[in-house]
């Protein structure tokens, strides 16, 4: 499969965690202690999933390909979503670290609605920017052999069946907030 359709794809699973992010919080905030329960786990997907995963894939493979093909990193799209990856990062740490002292209206929602705003102005720029300029640079042909590279890296990186387990967790966590 083609490198920037399998990234297209993910973006909408990243964004369907986002949303069951946000109702499982306002569930938790609301008082329900089974949905208390499912925060870590929703933000296990997004650390796992969405940044180990699918910026792990961007970072490692696609970007550093399309620089090599002349798309810029310093001062260009490149660059830009770089320094959002690392903004989620922070996000996400902020998430974490309010999950340990159960502060759920507070800290960990402030971090979730940064998270949230920031993913999907993000998503947009690259499926609407970035992955058509790496369309255009890089081919088809380069884009379906970096897709296998893809799946070398996730069975490397996450280890076999785990974007899979990560995509049926999303699944059970639909049938419960959806």
């Amino acid at each position: 499969m083609n490198a920037i359709a399998i990234l297209e794809h993910e973006h909408e699973a990243i964004l369907f965690g986002i949303g069951l992010l946000e109702k499982a919080l306002a569930e938790a905030i609301g008082g329900d202690t089974d949905a208390k329960a499912d925060l870590p786990e929703l933000v296990r997907f997004l650390k796992g999933f969405a940044d180990t995963c699918h910026h792990g894939k961007e970072e490692g493979i696609l970007f550093p390909a399309m620089e090599a093909a002349g798309i810029p990193k310093d001062g260009g799209p490149i660059g830009v979503m770089l320094d959002e990856h690392d903004r989620g990062r922070a996000f996400v740490a902020g998430m974490r670290t309010a999950m340990e002292t159960g502060d759920w209206a507070g800290e960990f929602s402030r971090n979730a609605a940064g998270f949230a705003q920031l993913l999907r102005a993000h998503i947009d720029k690259e499926n609407g920017v970035l992955f058509p300029m790496g369309k255009n640079a890089l081919g088809d042909a380069r884009l379906e052999a970096m897709g296998a590279d893809f799946d070398r890296f996730e069975e490397t990186v996450m280890g076999k069946g785990e974007h899979e387990r990560l995509h049926a967790m999303l699944d059970g966590f639909s049938a419960k907030y959806e």
